[in-house]
């Protein structure tokens, strides 16, 4: 086994480790802040999806 892919495991088990203690310790302000993430959503949904209405240059003709 390389020195990198080592590194690597190393890296993902700490990162599973901290990733279920983070969630065990902090559940509840974790799902209270899912509940506001559909209207977060909706402003970035609207700049994104709908920033090119009324800009079509160029045509068919």
């Amino acid at each position: 086994m390389s020195k990198n892919t080592r590194i690597w495991l190393v890296f993902a088990g700490f990162a599973l480790v901290a990733s279920a203690l983070l969630f065990t310790e902090h559940r509840a302000h974790v799902l209270g802040f899912l509940v506001w993430l559909p209207v977060l959503a909706c402003p970035l949904m609207h700049f994104f999806m709908h920033g090119r209405h009324g800009h079509h240059h160029g045509g068919g003709a």
